[in-house]
């Protein structure tokens, strides 16, 4: 890890991604590669379906793309997840939902809608930044609004999907975290710097909810 850490400017400003793996993407990766069999069926991911190509394989049978406008390719439904009017209900066997909640307003909305398009029994696989720089693209018109904690995703989330069918982990620690929020990348920390955990910085946030219809999630120890 570069040393000098005493700046007023980061490393990067596009989360590491210009010098390698963004830290963050180290988390969502290993979440989503834990929970890959959960990726099958109808699938519906935000914005492209480059997690459920990688981490769904053969298991898909079919991967819809969800975005806010006309125009972008691969795109398969437009709507807008706050009000979800063309989503259809009880149709995906999993969804996956990386790092977009933060640009949603009406998160309540967002969730209930998340809810109502699962199948019974299906998957929501959801990811979200805990302390992270602002995320903003003024050209794509999103903007950052929240940031979560994991006492706040679990309340939140289990709402709809009922807290026994909702699990949530935080990982991170204060090192991986000023070394994302400098910009730095995967490569540059070591594998026992990013496994460490510590509760009282969550960097990165990850959710596994099931709609009512299946047994509730075994918890751990």
């Amino acid at each position: 890890m570069p040393q000098d850490l005493w700046r007023l400017q980061p490393f990067s400003r596009q989360f590491g991604a210009d010098r390698g793996t963004p830290i963050d993407r180290y988390y969502i990766e290993n979440f989503l590669a834990l929970r890959a069999t959960d990726i099958r069926g109808r699938v519906l991911e935000m914005g492209d379906n480059q997690y459920t190509r990688r981490f769904g394989g053969r298991r898909v049978a079919r991967s819809d793309v969800l975005f806010q406008r006309e125009g972008k390719p691969g795109v398969t439904i437009v709507d807008d997840l706050q009000t979800g009017r063309k989503l259809p209900e009880d149709a995906f066997d999993c969804v996956i939902f990386t790092q977009t909640m933060q640009l949603l307003y009406d998160l309540r909305g967002a969730i209930g809608n998340l809810h109502r398009i699962l199948k019974p029994g299906g998957v929501l696989l959801a990811t979200f930044p805990g302390i992270s720089q602002i995320a903003k693209d003024a050209q794509e018109g999103w903007y950052d609004h929240w940031r979560l904690t994991s006492i706040a995703a679990r309340k939140l989330f289990g709402e709809p999907f009922g807290e026994a069918n909702v699990l949530v982990e935080a990982k991170g620690n204060v090192l991986a975290t000023v070394a994302f929020l400098q910009g730095l990348a995967v490569h540059e920390l070591s594998r026992g710097e990013l496994e460490h955990r510590d509760p009282d910085y969550e960097m990165s946030i990850t959710l596994r909810a099931v709609k009512a219809g299946a047994a509730p999630i075994a918890r751990s120890a």
